[in-house]
């Protein structure tokens, strides 16, 4: 079956990039269609934290009164060689000083809902399969929407569109049937969570481990977090990062049961109860999947890989990446020229690409572990240090009223911006 229509946009995929891109974009007037492969409400594999940037883009699609229902947290708290520091979000002029604790069952929900509320269309438990030809005559690479199943029904039915944009996760099946694919020498995440029961749950603090240990005292890959959840529970998780050297060898079920297992006493937890089974997965980061743009479509948050490989957040550039595609769709519709996509790439790279050429570096770095061992020892003896990359980590760095922060940033990205792209990955 083929729906006669032609709308302005279709989205692939309703999570964060997808909702936003939806949002925005019917916000402007245009007739917007998003796929979503699964029902919402529905669980996906994340630390649901939301920092100070995320908290900043629901508030701008004007759901900072539904955000207030969950869980906020003042800033963060680092563990490591014995020590703890607490660290406040630092003030901004644009992102707030707090953030919050999302279930993304809960948050990709009620962001998809305000998208449908602004005029797109959601069909939930709809899978785009593959990509269309459009009609003749048009720009070699030009796609004309999506064949896509309900999966209720088992029926396919074609959805046409005069712009594309894909947002369907880090995986993006749809991304890789129109031929995006990851930049293997770029660094890769990996993820797995679980929720506990803990009197904690509603603790002012996100906590993070960053010197992660085994019951025998020794040192296990990544980094740990707790987030505090406010319904009862706290999301425990480790993540790692493929500059690891073992990191293809690494059971992540057994990684997450040790830490789990050595979780600071404060939380009470019962480590052999988990609310639920863990799940777990990986993330393509620092904008390392391509191409991002055709001629009518780009590619959005995990499905580009914008992903920051200093601390593995992605919703907040999946909000971020895709309000930019929805500005340039709404350019493009407004003008009739496609041709404004191909300003995309290059917008992209002018508001991250050198700070994830930095955090690239980064990551090669940590996966030494007696580097960051050492690291993290120096820059647990100093509050003012930590501070400092927390701000640079979080990318809550101010261009106006800089500090040592911005200054210790200047000078590395200065450094970094003369080091050609193979050396970075090398």
């Amino acid at each position: 079956m083929t729906d006669n229509k032609i709308h302005d946009l279709l989205v692939i995929g309703g999570g964060p990039a997808g909702a936003a891109t939806a949002y925005w974009a019917a916000s402007q007037g245009l007739d917007v269609v998003v796929v979503e492969r699964k029902t919402f409400p529905r669980e996906k594999t994340c630390g649901d934290g939301l920092t100070p940037r995320a908290v900043h883009q629901i508030e701008e699609m004007g759901l900072g009164s539904t955000l207030e229902r969950y869980h906020r947290f003042d800033g963060l708290r680092a563990i490591a060689h014995g020590r703890t520091l607490e660290m406040a979000w630092p003030n901004h002029s644009v992102y707030p000083s707090y953030g919050y604790v999302v279930r993304r069952c809960d948050l990709d929900a009620f962001v998809a809902d305000h998208a449908v509320a602004a005029g797109a269309t959601l069909l939930q438990g709809t899978e785009a399969v593959r990509p269309v030809d459009p009609p003749a005559g048009t720009v070699a690479g030009t796609i004309g929407g999506a064949v896509v199943l309900d999966k209720e029904l088992g029926s396919e039915r074609t959805i046409r569109a005069h712009h594309v944009v894909v947002a369907d996760g880090a995986n993006s099946r749809f991304g890789r049937a129109m031929g995006t694919a990851r930049d293997r020498t770029y660094p890769m995440g990996m993820a797995i969570r679980g929720y506990f029961e803990s009197p904690l749950h509603d603790d002012p603090w996100i906590e993070s481990s960053l010197d992660v240990r085994d019951r025998d005292g020794n040192a296990m890959p990544g980094y740990g977090w707790i987030f505090p959840v406010g319904n009862g529970t706290i999301n425990v998780g480790i993540g790692l990062l493929s500059t690891f050297r073992d990191y293809k060898d690494v059971n992540t079920s057994h990684l997450f049961e040790e830490f789990a297992r050595t979780l600071p006493e404060h939380w009470q937890i019962d480590p052999t109860r988990p609310t639920a089974p863990p799940t777990g997965g990986r993330l393509p980061m620092a904008g390392s999947v391509g191409p991002k743009a055709g001629p009518n479509w780009l590619v959005v948050g995990d499905a580009a890989g914008s992903v920051n490989p200093f601390n593995g957040e992605g919703i907040d550039y999946a909000y971020e990446t895709g309000r930019m595609a929805a500005s340039l769709i709404a350019e493009a519709v407004a003008r009739g020229d496609s041709a404004v996509l191909t300003r995309y790439p290059d917008l992209l790279n002018e508001e991250y690409g050198l700070y994830f050429k930095v955090a690239r570096l980064f990551s090669k770095a940590i996966g030494n572990p007696a580097l960051i061992r050492e690291l993290t020892r120096v820059g647990m003896r100093s509050q003012s240090l930590m501070e400092w990359a927390l701000r640079i980590m979080a990318n809550l760095m101010r261009d106006e009223d800089k500090g040592m922060a911005e200054a210790a940033y200047s000078a590395i990205a200065g450094v970094v911006r003369l080091v050609p792209d193979r050396l970075v990955d090398a």
